[in-house]
């Protein structure tokens, strides 16, 4: 059976996204980026939120024209297009680029899809994460530690009652300081 995996960036105090919605802050070099795509050119298929899918698909269609657009961006652009997606909305009602829209994460389907994909499938969306996450989806959390303290932001892991036990897997430090952190849930 595939496994659902949650790769994310996030700064050292646990934020994914700055005030009013700021990125700026990733440090996405070609190494970095380079590492994503041969991650996720392995994956079955992308699972994620309505704000995610929308954030790349008014970009990553046509990213590969763009002059200013790096080797590793103009094969994540083939990669984002090329692969199944699956994006859990209430409200969006169409969607292009080999995309299926659901409306609620439904366990049963989701395992039915792991079961039925030859390898991986990667969460993307931190709300999407969230509710995966409470439903004791994710098996396998990758997180990128940007060399930053924001300070505040939206936190990556929201206050909860649900425990989580993961193992840690592998880590690797990338040259511009970032750090990934695999863990395996238990």
């Amino acid at each position: 059976m595939s496994q659902l995996v949650l790769m994310m960036s996030v700064s050292l105090d646990g934020y994914f996204e700055g005030p009013d919605g700021d990125l700026g802050w990733q440090l996405v070099d070609d190494q970095l980026h380079e590492h994503f795509n041969h991650r996720l050119e392995a994956m079955s298929g992308f699972l994620d939120g309505r704000v995610t899918y929308q954030l790349m698909a008014d970009y990553w269609p046509t990213a590969d024209r763009d002059p200013a657009a790096t080797p590793p961006m103009v094969e994540f652009s083939r990669i984002w297009r090329d692969m199944p997606k699956t994006v859990f909305s209430r409200t969006l009602t169409h969607a292009d680029w080999n995309t299926t829209i659901v409306r609620t994460v439904d366990p049963h389907a989701i395992n039915a899809l792991k079961a039925a994909s030859a390898t991986d499938l990667a969460v993307g969306g931190a709300v999407l994460a969230t509710e995966m996450r409470r439903l004791d989806l994710i098996d396998e959390y990758s997180l990128y530690v940007h060399p930053v303290i924001l300070g505040h932001g939206r936190p990556l892991f929201p206050p909860s009652d649900t425990r989580t036990d993961v193992v840690l897997a592998e880590t690797h430090t990338f040259e511009s300081g970032v750090t990934m952190l695999r863990y395996l849930r238990r």
